[in-house]
C-alpha cells in the first residue's frame, strides 16, 4: 500500500465531477489498490472519510472509518430517508484546520458496490450519514464550504487565505 498525496483547496481536481467506475473495472487490481491506498492515506491524515478526487483521482469511490465502521463504496448514490436533519461541525482533509457548521440529513440510504462487485445497500445515521453525504459531495465537485452560512464561509475563506498550507501551495 502507498500513502497518496493530498490535494488541497484551490486544486481544480476538487471541483471536478468524478466519473463512475465501469462495471468491468470494479474488481480490477487497479481499483483494489486504489481503495487500499486511500484507506492508508485517510489513516495517515487522521480522517474519517476520503474521496478519490482528494488524492487526484476522478473516479467515484470513497473510503470511510466512522465509529468502528470501516469500508468503501464505489459509485455511491444516497437518498435521505426522511426530513430529520443533524447540524454539526465538519472539517475536511483538503482544507486542514478549517471547520464550519453544516446541516445534513440524519438518516440516508446509500447504495453502490464494493471492490469485489458486491452490492452495498445500507441505511446509515449520525456520523456515517454525514460522511456519506460529505464524501459524495466531493465526488460531485462540491466542498463543504458551500453548505456554510455566508458569515461562516467568509470566515473560513479568510482563514484559508492566511493558512500556511495555502500560502505554500
Amino acid at each position: 500500500m502507498t500513502e497518496l498525496s493530498m490535494r488541497y483547496f484551490g486544486d481544480p481536481v476538487l471541483r471536478t465531477v468524478s466519473d463512475p467506475i465501469a462495471e468491468d473495472k470494479v474488481g480490477s487490481a487497479a481499483t483494489k489498490t486504489l481503495v487500499a491506498d486511500m484507506l492508508e492515506t485517510m489513516d495517515a491524515y487522521g480522517g474519517v472519510g476520503l474521496a478519490a478526487n482528494q488524492v487526484g483521482v476522478t473516479q467515484r469511490v470513497f473510503v470511510y472509518d466512522c465509529e468502528g465502521d470501516r469500508g468503501h463504496i464505489i459509485n455511491p448514490v444516497w437518498t435521505a430517508i426522511d426530513n430529520e436533519t443533524q447540524t454539526g461541525t465538519e472539517g475536511c482533509l483538503s482544507i486542514p484546520g478549517i471547520g464550519g457548521t453544516v446541516t445534513r440529513a440524519e438518516r440516508v440510504r446509500v447504495q453502490g458496490l464494493t471492490v469485489d462487485g458486491e452490492p452495498v445497500d445500507r441505511e446509515v445515521t449520525g456520523l456515517l450519514a454525514r460522511c456519506v453525504q460529505h464524501e459524495t459531495d466531493h465526488l460531485d465537485g462540491v466542498m463543504f464550504l458551500k453548505h456554510l452560512s455566508p458569515e461562516e464561509r467568509k470566515e473560513a475563506m479568510s482563514a484559508i487565505r492566511t493558512a500556511d498550507w495555502f500560502q505554500n501551495a
